[in-house]
């Protein structure tokens, strides 16, 4: 099993990034953490979820979502586990030094991401 801090976000395929944030923005109060391109992520009130908003992606579904390691890992080790338990691995690598993450589908074809961050002590989302 991999230990994760669960369910920390999800990718959705928007039509425009910037009126899908403003909406969420004035509907449920979250905030932007991060943003380039056809690419938003904000962060929910209450809570360390962020919902990611992209563009050039048919709307509709989502695009993934991802779990946040506890710890970091080997992205063959994580692989082999999910492939172990019947998944199929789509992507694996380092976002950067000590940060790796693994992209795969599970039975039903949702892609889910596992990765690691180093954040720093004492961060909120740890």
């Amino acid at each position: 099993m991999i230990r994760t801090y669960g369910l920390t976000h999800i990718a959705l395929p928007v039509k425009d990034v910037h009126r899908t944030a403003l909406f969420y923005e004035k509907v449920l109060g979250t905030r932007t953490i991060y943003r380039r391109s056809g690419f938003i992520q904000v962060q929910t009130p209450g809570s360390h979820d962020i919902l990611v908003f992209e563009e050039g992606i048919p709307s509709g579904g989502s695009i993934h979502f991802g779990f946040r390691l506890v710890e970091s890992a080997d992205p063959d080790d994580l692989a082999s586990i999910v492939l172990a338990a019947g998944g199929e691995v789509k992507d694996k690598g380092s976002f950067g030094p000590g940060e790796p993450y693994l992209f795969f589908y599970d039975p039903d074809g949702y892609l889910v991401e596992i990765f690691f961050e180093n954040l720093p002590a004492g961060s909120p989302y740890l």
